[in-house]
């Protein structure tokens, strides 16, 4: 998979994806993340890629000329399954959209920045429009790292053991069952028996229930989704 991301401060992504699973999906050229420069692609001087809204009004506005300038040099040598902006006023991000996006080839991402992007490269350009929350940050760079870090662990041989993306929360509409490790006693804090007995089956019902009992608990509204 090939993920480019058109962003204005390129240093915010540097981190992310130098490190952990990304890095190894990396080597294993299962996952190409490119940062692209919006500045490069504009013919204003000193660079400038964002100006005053028409109107007025506080903040300023990423001009379209940068914009489809980038799009379109990207576009003439990949041709793009989605072209994804991230904005707070998009589709909420879950867990079933991660799973969507993974079966694709080539995204790209759209980091808004300041008040966001001229209204008209949404819509010619945009095919998808993504929210990480109902929260504002200060650009998308941080909410395309999300996107790319959840769609990049599931693709194929990301992860060395494949069905652990399948047992993670939201995959049924419900939370992760609760999980332990070493030593089985600590402090006097014991871990259920049942996880001890190896007996698969009924290690698979405790689970499927603590799952329920905290789906219903924590996030009741999942189990009303379809």
């Amino acid at each position: 998979m090939q993920i480019d991301i058109i962003t204005v401060v390129p240093g915010l992504l540097e981190g992310p994806f130098s490190h952990s699973i990304l890095k190894r999906a990396a080597e294993k050229n299962l996952l190409q993340v490119n940062i692209i420069n919006l500045r490069t692609y504009t013919t204003y001087a000193r660079a400038q890629v964002d100006d005053y809204p028409f109107g007025g009004g506080a903040g300023m506005v990423l001009m379209a000329e940068p914009l489809v300038n980038a799009i379109e040099a990207l576009q003439k040598n990949t041709m793009y399954d989605d072209i994804i902006f991230l904005t707070p006023d998009g589709e909420t991000f879950n867990q079933q959209m991660a799973n969507s996006l993974s079966l694709k080839k080539n995204l790209m991402l759209i980091c808004g920045h300041y008040k966001g992007i001229d209204h008209r490269v949404r819509e010619h350009f945009i095919t998808k429009e993504i929210s990480i929350g109902d929260y504002v940050l200060s650009g998308g760079e941080l909410a395309a790292a999300v996107l790319t870090d959840a769609i990049g662990r599931l693709i194929p041989g990301v992860l060395n053991d494949e069905s652990s993306a399948l047992s993670d929360s939201f995959q049924d509409n419900l939370l992760a069952p609760p999980v332990y490790t070493r030593p089985e006693v600590f402090r006097e804090w014991k871990v259920p028996e049942v996880l001890l007995s190896g007996n698969h089956k009924l290690i698979e019902d405790w689970r499927h229930n603590q799952s329920m009992e905290r789906t219903q608990k924590l996030r009741p509204d999942l189990l009303d989704k379809p």
